[in-house]
């Protein structure tokens, strides 16, 4: 084992129980948001600020984005439970996450929004993509940390 991994591997109890609590966090409102947009699209498109600014209501697409925020939830849980997955669940979840942080910074650099929208979407689109990239991060380390058989 490297130095690198060994230091990690040291370090990797202390930051194991945050890292298991923002996954489940993720994982939770994933699948809470993923509800929300399946049961009710109507309330969900008049309930988070800024939907009614991006189109019509279409009851269609919230649903087939609902279905997408379920599986990036069950994702992340599963990850927390599933150590050896963790790598692959958490980097597709977090891929899926960043590409929409940055189509909505495309919008604003095309002239589509301005630059208010990014601090108002901030908590719900920037920051989980940001949390997913920490996450998939500590599972790429910790699986170079994790001794082979």
């Amino acid at each position: 084992m490297s130095t690198r991994a060994l230091h990690d591997a040291r370090r990797a109890p202390v930051l194991r129980p945050t890292v298991i609590f923002f996954a489940m966090l993720l994982g939770v409102g994933g699948i809470e948001n993923g509800l929300y947009m399946l049961i009710s699209p109507t309330g969900w498109y008049f309930a988070v600020p800024g939907v009614t600014t991006t189109g019509p209501f279409n009851q269609h697409f919230i649903r087939d984005i609902g279905i997408i925020f379920l599986f990036i939830g069950a994702a992340f849980l599963t990850g927390t439970f599933r150590r050896e997955m963790r790598l692959v669940l958490w980097g597709g979840a977090t891929l899926w996450l960043a590409c929409h942080a940055l189509f909505h910074l495309w919008e604003v650099a095309a002239g589509i929004c301005g630059p208010a929208v990014l601090l108002r979407d901030f908590p719900a689109v920037t920051l989980p993509a940001l949390i997913g990239a920490g996450l998939t991060l500590f599972a790429l380390r910790d699986r170079a940390a994790t001794p082979k058989p």
